[in-house]
């Protein structure tokens, strides 16, 4: 998910690259072919995958989360892969509340089946309305509608080894890092979709929404504008700069969640620290045995009750990391490590993909641990989930640009079923 250590060579880059984590087994693992792909006797399927956890961090140096770097990060503005050909029109806005969408974490998550996935990563948006992330998870439940109506958004970009934006070198990985073009200029007030708007008085400023406009005018443009109006440095001098030379995003837009760098583990490695080291603690919030006793004495109490059991089955394998905000295993016929049953898809839930006709397969998914590093608050209108699946198309098919995936929202089980 991150590149660690980057060498001179090729082979370095594609060693630390993200691949099918099981070849060797592939053969081994049963695949459910009913149509209720998400049952409950699936419940542990997850289990048996080699998983990858991502864990964040402040990042040492600015310069690690450049789009030349490939990171994998959360929070702040997206490394666009494919500097040029960004996501447009309604592909940036919730389907529900027409706003700009937020970034959410991207994943840097190449594979080396075909040289087209050599550079391939995942975009996550989501609007940042609490009601739009219900209406989205009840649209979901709709089997392929005409029209979806989504609030969280999934991207995928993927590029050759050779291709315009990059040395086909791995990265130095320090700031002597350049990419070879600047990108599309991007909206000065969100720093995220593509700033394809001027101001229509200093003709520097750009904006992807008429409200970001507004709101970069409120925080300090207006004083700004009058300044550069009387500039001699033309539009042009800020497009070949990508948007960004003359106007950096203001300090007062605090709407952007904190940026942080996604590190990665297996998860294997603290199956055998916890089996091995009972007081190791370093990546844990409680104490190991205080979460024993507690995971164990829940599992008594919820006795019966299916829900409850799941949840606290989800508790016990989240405790042995509890930091993780990522769970990652794109093996064949693995699945989500759901929190509770309700609201899980059957495979008639999952679309097929709506570029090759091909089908989807679950590729990672986002626990809402997230949010405690993003400073969200815990109340009723805050944003909240259960668990965020993301199912990708299989063959990662090609194609120019940005190409829509599917993401599977569950909520509290008050609210995860269909009305």
């Amino acid at each position: 998910m991150d590149i660690n250590g980057k060498g001179d060579s090729v082979d370095e880059l594609k060693g630390l690259r993200i691949t099918n984590l099981d070849d060797d087994d592939d053969e081994n693992i049963a695949v459910d072919e009913d149509d209720n792909g998400e049952d409950e006797e699936d419940d542990d399927e997850e289990e048996q995958e080699s998983v990858i956890l991502g864990f964040v961090e402040k990042p040492e140096h600015s310069w690690s989360l450049l789009r030349q770097q490939f990171p994998s990060k959360a929070g702040g503005v997206p490394a666009w892969l494919d500097p040029d050909n960004l996501p447009t029109g309604m592909s940036c806005v919730c389907d529900v509340c027409g706003e700009p969408l937020q970034f959410l974490l991207q994943v840097y998550a190449p594979l080396v089946e075909k040289d087209s996935t050599f550079h391939r990563t995942l975009f996550v948006f989501m609007c940042l309305s609490m009601k739009c992330l219900l209406r989205d998870q009840h649209e979901q439940w709709k089997r392929h509608p005409d029209k979806q109506s989504r609030s969280v958004k999934v991207f995928r970009c993927q590029l050759p080894r050779a291709n315009s934006f990059y040395s086909i070198k791995p990265p130095e990985g320090n700031a002597t890092d350049k990419p070879l073009t600047p990108g599309a200029p991007l909206c000065n007030w969100c720093g995220t979709w593509k700033g394809d708007k001027f101001c229509s008085s200093c003709k520097v400023a750009r904006y992807c929404s008429q409200k970001h406009q507004v709101m970069h005018w409120r925080a300090g443009h207006k004083l700004e504008c009058q300044q550069l109006s009387l500039s001699p440095q033309s539009s042009d001098s800020n497009a070949c700069h990508g948007g960004v030379a003359q106007i950096k995003a203001p300090k007062g837009n605090k709407s952007l969640w904190p940026e942080y760098e996604m590190k990665n583990e297996h998860e294997s490695e603290y199956d055998t620290e916890m089996s091995g080291d009972e007081e190791h603690t370093d990546n844990s919030l409680i104490p190991r045995n205080k979460v024993d006793d507690t995971m164990k004495s829940l599992m008594d109490t919820f006795e019966g009750d299916g829900d409850k059991k799941s949840w606290a089955s989800f508790q016990e394998r989240i405790g042995k990391a509890p930091e993780q905000v990522l769970r990652y295993c794109r093996s064949a016929g693995s699945k989500p490590l759901w929190p509770i049953l309700g609201g899980r898809p059957s495979k008639a839930d999952i679309p097929i993909c709506s570029y090759c006709g091909g089908h989807l397969c679950f590729e990672f998914q986002i626990l809402p641990q997230l949010l405690y590093y993003f400073g969200v608050k815990n109340d009723a209108e805050s944003l909240d989930w259960a668990t965020i699946a993301v199912y990708t198309c299989e063959a990662s098919c090609e194609g120019v640009g940005y190409k829509q995936e599917f993401a599977w929202v569950q909520l509290g089980t008050a609210i995860n079923c269909p009305s």
